[in-house]
């Protein structure tokens, strides 16, 4: 169980490095992330576009890569990029100054790309003041409003990742506004859905989950009694399933803003973990999801 992004940052140190493959890396601040998560020990930057605009900011910085591969233009730093991570070269892909359609497209690519034939799907962590570990969230960056089979899918990229970072029987909560099946409330019956997905053993890995399941009930064992519902994950929530994105965006936001919660993010679903990662992401965020997303790679 990790509680926090030191935590992780300190469990990464302490494993071989990883190769990050960075697609479109003429990027000063995106490269300062990098230098600082190499000067940690953990990464070891392949970087590629721009030969000489890529090796200018390296020398102004002080980054010593791995290796610097030449390309020209965005859907070629892509698809060099994920080459890099295809043919076994890089075990992390991380998006640079490139157009996020045009990173998507060379991930997905049929012959080229990273695709495994599951959905892709966004992992958000959460490090809450108040709450005594991580909390792993999905999806609130990717599909808007998932199926059911969808659903599966984003259960299973987050098990799998989860299981590589060290949770070996996490407890999960298919997330809605209430405990019970409303067939005219569909998040409901997905949930239940999911719970039954998971102990049929289709799913096959294993997981404690409950659901339809509020969000009080999940995180607070005396909203739990008051409801008298008997759960055996209250209080002890490590993954959280959102019903969609929109629900998802607004309380990761709702976390960040108001609760002032560390974060990081990660695309799961392909062959390697993936970094999308926004301009606007600080350092630290930058950091974090790069240290995530090594420890999703052993998977």
């Amino acid at each position: 169980m990790l509680k926090n992004f030191d935590e992780v940052i300190e469990k990464v140190r302490s494993i071989e490095p990883f190769t990050v493959s960075v697609a479109a890396a003429a990027d000063k601040e995106l490269l300062q992330a990098v230098k600082a998560a190499a000067d940690l020990g953990f990464v070891r930057p392949v970087l590629v576009g721009d030969a000489k605009a890529v090796g200018d900011i390296c020398a102004d910085i002080g980054l010593r890569p791995l290796d610097i591969l030449p390309a020209q233009g965005e859907e070629e730093a892509v698809a060099v990029a994920v080459r890099a991570v295809k043919d076994g070269g890089a075990q992390v892909l991380m998006k640079g100054l490139v157009n996020t359609s045009i990173y998507m497209r060379g991930i997905l690519n049929k012959e080229h790309g990273l695709r495994t034939g599951r959905l892709l799907s966004m992992m958000a962590v959460y490090e809450a003041p108040g709450y005594h570990k991580l909390v792993y969230c999905s999806d609130s960056g990717i599909n808007v409003a998932p199926t059911f089979e969808q659903k599966k899918d984003i259960l299973k990229n987050i098990l799998i990742a989860t299981r590589a970072i060290g949770l070996e029987n996490p407890k999960v909560a298919a997330l809605t506004a209430n405990e019970m099946v409303d067939p005219k409330i569909q998040s409901t019956v997905d949930a239940a859905g999911l719970v039954e997905y998971a102990r049929s053993g289709e799913l096959g890995l294993p997981c404690v989950i409950e659901g339809p399941i509020a969000f009080d009930v999940a995180f607070d064992p005396h909203a739990a009694a008051h409801k008298k519902i008997d759960s055996k994950i209250t209080g002890e929530t490590d993954i959280v399933i959102f019903p969609n994105m929109e629900a998802g965006n607004i309380m990761g936001k709702s976390w960040i803003h108001l609760c002032k919660c560390r974060w990081a993010g990660i695309v799961l679903g392909a062959t390697n973990p993936v970094i999308l990662g926004s301009r606007a992401d600080t350092p630290e965020i930058k950091l974090n999801s790069i240290a995530l997303a090594c420890l999703a790679a052993r998977s």
